[in-house]
C-alpha cells in the first residue's frame, strides 16, 4: 500500500511513525517547547524535526491549532504564521513527507503550497471551504472523526454503538471526499482516540480497529501520551512513555499503518521489532 504526498510516495506496506511537532503554545504534552521570547523560533522546531526524522519518522505532522479537550479556537492568520514558516523551513532542509494538522482552508492552501504532502484534518474537512482547499491541493487527506469541538467534545460523549457509529461518520467523509474529486486512494482514515470519546469507547475502538476501515484505505492511530493513560494508569504525562507503547503495538497489530507520535525512537524500535517476529528472515 503506497500513498503519494507531493514529491515522496509514502510506502504503508508496513506501519510507519508520524512524530508530532505541535508549533502551539499550548498543546497538552509538547505546547511551547518551540517558544523563545514568547514568539515561535522556527529554528528550535526544524532542529526537532531534523531530530525525529534521524529516529525513524517517515512523516512530520505540523501543528498550529491545539485540539486537546477545551482548547479554544484561534484565528486563521494566527495559525497560518505558527505553520507555513516551518513547513517551508523543513521543505528546504529535510527529505521528508510533512503533514500538516489542520482544518483551515488557508492553512491548507498555503502549507500545500510551501511543500507540505499530507493534510491531517481533526474534522475531517467539515469546516466551511476545507473540502474544496484539500481537492485543489491533490494532496492526500487524513480524515478524523471527532464527536463535537475541542472546547466541547469530552463533556459527557455518547454512543449507542461507537466502533459503528465512528465507521459509518468516515465512510461519510469519504463518499463526500471522492464526490468533491479526492479518490480513495488518497484517503486515510482516523478514529480520533480521545477526541469526544470516554476511556472504555477508546478501548472498543482499539478493540475493533480492524473494523473502521476498509483494507484499501489505511488507518492513522494517535494514542500517544493521551490522557485516558494517565486515567487507566496514573501517570502524568511525562510518565506515560510505557502506555504509549503498548497502545502503539496494540494499534499497529489490529491494522493502523501510521502511528502519530511524540516518541518516536522508541516507538521505531517497537515496530522494528515487531516486524523481527512476524516476519523472520
Amino acid at each position: 500500500m503506497k500513498i503519494i504526498c507531493g514529491k515522496h510516495t509514502l510506502d504503508l506496506s508496513h506501519p510507519v511513525v508520524m512524530g508530532v511537532l505541535n508549533t502551539t503554545p499550548d498543546s497538552f504534552s509538547d505546547g511551547g517547547n518551540y517558544y523563545a521570547g514568547g514568539a515561535l523560533d522556527t529554528d528550535l522546531a526544524l532542529r526537532r524535526a531534523e531530530q525525529m526524522v534521524r529516529e525513524g519518522a517517515a512523516i512530520i505532522d505540523v501543528g498550529g491549532e491545539s485540539t486537546r479537550p477545551g482548547a479554544a479556537p484561534i484565528s486563521e492568520q494566527e495559525e497560518l504564521g505558527r505553520v507555513v514558516p516551518v513547513v517551508e523551513a523543513i521543505t528546504a532542509e529535510l527529505d521528508v513527507v510533512i503533514s500538516v494538522d489542520t482544518s483551515t482552508p488557508g492553512v491548507i492552501r498555503e502549507s500545500a503550497a510551501a511543500g507540505a504532502g499530507l493534510i491531517n484534518d481533526v474534522r475531517a474537512l467539515e469546516r466551511p471551504g476545507a473540502l474544496e482547499a484539500a481537492v485543489a491541493t491533490g494532496l492526500p487527506v487524513c480524515l478524523m472523526h471527532m464527536r463535537g469541538q475541542p472546547d466541547n467534545m469530552q463533556r459527557d460523549p455518547h454512543y449507542g454503538d461507537v466502533v459503528a457509529e465512528v465507521a459509518a461518520y468516515l465512510r461519510e467523509r469519504q463518499k463526500a471526499c471522492e464526490a468533491a474529486g479526492i479518490a480513495r486512494q488518497r484517503l486515510i482514515f482516523d478514529p480520533g482516540f480521545g477526541f469526544g470519546k470516554t476511556d472504555e469507547h477508546n478501548l472498543t475502538l482499539l478493540r475493533n480497529l480492524s473494523e473502521l476501515a476498509p483494507s484499501d484505505i489505511p488507518l492513522l492511530a494517535g494514542l500517544s501520551r493521551k490522557s485516558m493513560i494517565g486515567r487507566l494508569l496514573g501517570r502524568e504525562v511525562d510518565q506515560r512513555l510505557p502506555g504509549s507503547l503498548a497502545l502503539a503495538m496494540l494499534a499497529a497489530q489490529r491494522g493502523a499503518r501510521i502511528l502519530r507520535v511524540h516518541d518516536v525512537a522508541a516507538t521505531v524500535d517497537v515496530l522494528r521489532m515487531q516486524r523481527l517476529v512476524d516476519n523472520p528472515q
